[in-house]
């Protein structure tokens, strides 16, 4: 079968896949059952996960369902037809063109879309409208790595590949949560360590987090500080005699430049830039000296920075001295955070890029790109970066605007001013799967686009690696694949043949084509060997890492030099300590850190779907250091409000010394569907990296106080329910709906306030209400069950939470209910640690200490805790490590 339009199974055959999550690009198997959904499973055979699926992965089957999906066009708000949606997109869009210019509209992508939809986005940005304003969340993820291969490599290429991990003797974590945010590549990073347990890993971070637990040394560095860290990392590399004379006088330049600034970071210096000791240094710096072999993996923690770039390239400076790169189990290694923010990069989709890693500011290139397209004009340079591509929207600078399979008005910095923007821009058109986003809520045409297992494609990992996502599902009502969207439009703006593309196999085979006239050119990126790929071919194609062309055939690059700069010397760049671009001050003394958590994905818009992944964590929260939640007058679980200049949030406060003093955690996915006020974008402010354009989204500058309450709730329901209350955090679980929810004053009349709540008239009610202390449990009966359970106290409800879900969808009585313990026969599991098979920590703690289980293997085998997908196999062994001294004692 020809991959047409929706390529979608009418059978029940297992269809290989890949995940639509992280940059890992692990393999799943799907086996769809008929109804909508679908078995989905590790696929044994991808070479990048090898079957393992973190739990996201492990929950994709759960997230398929239609609730909430955009299933026909609008305008307005009302249902219109595709050819008036199409119609109207390209008016608008050549209204804009013909009155103020290409660059008065702009396109702001996602690393969520497939390589074949972002390669017809860029094409027709900057190849027929003739404008680089195309930019993608990718700028919010990995623009500084792109921006520090090109100053060091002149090309964007990660050198190495996943074996690497295995391989080396030495991994240098780096800003990276790896057991959080990149799950698979640290279970096989963990696996690497239990078969060989000489290989080292030290863990750089300013958090304890779930990857330290795997970590030989710990470095909790003062957050910033990388670039000093890494220039006294190439001070001890020249001082211990390790530098590669050989290889750097054959394949490198800039070595005394940036020598002349290593120089300067002493271990005295370095120690009082980072905050670490001089004995954590000189660990460090020995281990990463006497290893040959040695990887130093980064992520979000180098790249979202005010000085990402420079902080890169202070990596990549230490592999290049050394020559330890593009050997195996030896180079730097930059994994990315979305599915596809490499094929993005690769088709050209950041605007200061050209497809096919050519150079955007190079007229020769651009030449060459506009006679492949036979395009009518081409960009005469780069355009507008994510930050300032919306600025321009705030400034009337924009005038129409196409945001694709992204929801910006929550992820961008100064998110609020973000959302103010978009609705100021005259003309806004979204393309999602999802009717109700903090975007599509401002947007004048919405278009339902084809979601995860709708769609067929390929995507391009953190390993060069390029796999196929393949459709097994029907597209629900009207929705369309991205790329069939983008080309329609194309044609109604006149550019019909350019855009007549049957198939993303027709596409791919015009990228690759483009990418051997790339190589010609003297790029690394090379994948032209498919370019004569059948579309039978590309249905069955299998994971291949790039370069793919009759010369090379995937591998690593740079072990024998070959860079991409004209002289064929890569760049080692002097680069310096700067000071913080955000200073604490004594109004905001406190440092915002953002990230992911375990079992959530982006603004949620998939995961919040599935049950099991918000038993985790299921609401917003900051964590904070004792000795600050202290100064602040924060109680632990209390409400906190958190400020910045550019806007407030509210969460629950979890006082840890996981977090350093002086700095506060918050994670990015809570949007206006699931939380009241949780929008952590709204809290950074839009500085960005002057080479990269990459926001800083770990150090805005913030106080914390308490949220004033009168009253603290936590419901339960049947059915979904939104409190109106000053704030309120909503989650879906299995067969309920929680919500946990504070206001000022506590109402009159409690049994009203839960009917309104839950939306229930009829049916009795059971309460116990105590006035004087504050406090109320009340169960509406409807049909004989429990259709709500509220639980009301002057401070955070203690009740047993997965107990009472378990009560409500179990079909328990109002006195069951409102107990909120179990009984004797039954204890509280505690918090969900195991997400896959609903165990908690009680549990866990009670089977460690009653039947002395010493390791993650005994608990697995006890109780099947972590012996899924594996995500929670860090907080095992941080459970294992409370106990066991105990244990020991006795």
């Amino acid at each position: 079968m020809a991959d047409g339009q929706t390529g979608a199974r009418s059978d029940q055959a297992v269809v290989r896949t890949a995940c639509p999550y992280c940059g890992v690009g692990c393999g799943v198997l799907a086996t769809p059952d008929g109804k909508g959904g679908a078995r989905v499973t590790g696929d044994p055979g991808h070479p990048s996960n090898f079957g393992r699926l973190c739990s996201k992965g492990a929950a994709l089957g759960e997230t398929l369902d239609l609730e909430g999906r955009l299933l026909h066009p609008l305008i307005g708000g009302r249902r219109s037809g595709w050819d008036e949606a199409i119609g109207l997109v390209a008016e608008k869009f050549d209204e804009a063109i013909r009155l103020h210019g290409p660059d008065s509209v702009a396109i702001y992508a996602s690393g969520q879309l497939l390589t074949e939809d972002y390669y017809v986005a860029n094409k027709l940005m900057k190849g027929f409208i003739g404008s680089a304003n195309i930019d993608t969340n990718s700028r919010l993820c990995m623009a500084s790595s792109v921006a520090g291969h090109r100053r060091a490599f002149g090309a964007d290429i990660v050198p190495g590949t996943y074996e690497d991990l295995e391989e080396a003797d030495l991994v240098v974590l780096v800003g990276s949560n790896l057991a959080w945010c990149h799950p698979v590549l640290f279970q096989r990073l963990s696996a690497a360590k239990e078969a060989r347990p000489g290989l080292t890993v030290v863990n750089i971070d300013p958090r304890h987090t779930a990857t330290s637990e795997l970590a030989d040394l710990e470095l909790c560095l003062r957050p910033g500080s990388d670039v000093a860290l890494f220039n006294g990392l190439l001070n001890a590399i020249e001082a211990d005699g390790a530098i590669d004379a050989d290889y750097v006088a054959t394949h490198v330049a800039g070595l005394p430049e940036a020598l002349g600034s290593a120089r300067r970071m002493t271990p005295a210096e370095v120690a009082r830039l980072t905050g670490l000791t001089e004995d954590e240094l000189a660990r460090f710096y020995s281990l990463w000296v006497r290893n040959e072999r040695v990887v130093t993996v980064y992520s979000q923690g180098v790249n979202q920075s005010s000085a990402g770039t420079d902080k890169v390239n202070a990596i990549l400076n230490c592999h290049l001295a050394t020559g330890r790169i593009g050997r195996p189990g030896a180079g730097p290694f930059s994994v990315t955070g979305q599915p596809n923010a490499m094929g993005g990069r690769e088709v050209g989709g950041l605007a200061n890029m050209l497809a096919c890693h050519l150079e955007i500011e190079d007229d020769a290139h651009r030449a060459v790109v506009q006679a492949f397209w036979h395009s009518p004009r081409i960009c005469a340079g780069p355009g507008l970066k994510a930050v300032d591509l919306f600025r321009a929207c705030a400034d009337g600078r924009i005038k129409a605007l196409w945001i694709m399979s992204t929801n910006p008005a929550v992820s961008l910095p100064e998110a609020d001013s973000v959302r103010a923007a978009i609705a100021a821009c005259p003309f806004v058109v979204v393309s999602d799967i999802m009717a109700e986003t903090d975007t599509t809520a401002v947007a004048d045409v919405v278009l339902p686009a084809a979601g995860w297992g709708e769609k067929s494609g390929t995507v391009t990992n953190s390993e060069r690696r390029i796999s196929r996502q393949r459709a097994f599902l029907a597209p629900p009502g009207e929705a369309r694949p991205d790329w069939k969207i983008v080309c329609d439009v194309a044609r109604r703006m006149g550019w019909g043949d350019a855009f007549a593309y049957e198939s993303p196999a027709a596409i791919l085979r015009e990228h690759a084509a483009l990418s051997g006239v790339a190589a010609g050119l003297g790029r690394g990126f090379d994948i032209s060997g498919l370019a004569g790929l059948t579309d039978d071919a590309y249905e069955a194609l299998t994971p291949v890492q790039w370069p793919i062309s009759a010369a090379a055939a995937g591998g690593r690059f740079f072990a024998t030099g070959g860079f991409y700069h004209p002289d064929g010397l890569a760049r080692m760049i002097a680069v310096e300590q700067g000071p913080e671009a955000t200073p604490c001050t004594a109004a905001l003394p406190l440092r915002l850190n953002t990230g992911r958590v375990r079992d959530h994905w982006h603004t949620m818009t998939r995961t919040a779907k599935s049950p099991r992944l918000s038993r985790h964590m299921a609401e917003p929260f900051v964590e904070m250091h004792p000795e600050d939640a202290a100064a602040a007058g924060i109680a632990p679980a209390g409400l906190a409000l958190v400020e910045s200049p550019h806007g407030r949030l509210v969460a629950r406060a979890v006082v840890t010394k996981r977090t350093r003093r002086g700095n506060v955690f918050v994670p990015m996915h809570w949007t206006a569907q699931w939380a009241s006020r949780g929008r952590a974008g709204a809290l950074v402010r839009a500085v960005t990296d002057p080479v990269s354009g990459q926001p800083d989204l770990k150090a805005s500058a913030v106080r914390v106080s308490p949220f004033a309450v009168g009253w603290h709730g936590f419901a339960m329901a049947a059915r979904p329910f939104t409190p109106a209350t000053a704030y309120w955090a909503r989650a879906r679980l299995d067969g309920a709906w929680q919500a946990e929810l504070a206001d000022a004053e506590a109402p009159e009349d409690w049994t009203a306030f839960a009917r309104d709540l839950f939306g229930v008239s009829g049916g009795e009610t059971v309460s116990v209400v105590d006035h004087a202390r504050g406090t109320a449990r009340i169960a509406i009966v409807e049909h004989g069950r429990v259709a709500g359970a509220l639980f009301a106290a002057p401070g955070p409800v203690e009740v047993a939470r997965a107990h009472v879900r378990d009560a409500v969808r179990g079909g328990a009585t109002a006195a069951e209910i409102l107990a909120g313990r179990p009984g004797a026969a039954r204890k509280d599991p505690g918090a969900i640690v195991c997400a896959c098979f609903d165990i908690g920590a009680n549990t866990i703690l009670e089977a460690i200490e009653m039947q002395g289980l010493v390791d993650v293997a005994h608990i697995g085998r006890a109780l099947r805790a972590g012996t899924n997908c594996g995500s929670c196999l860090p907080e095992l062994r941080a459970l294992i490590a409370r106990v066991r001294p105990a244990l020991a004692a006795e």
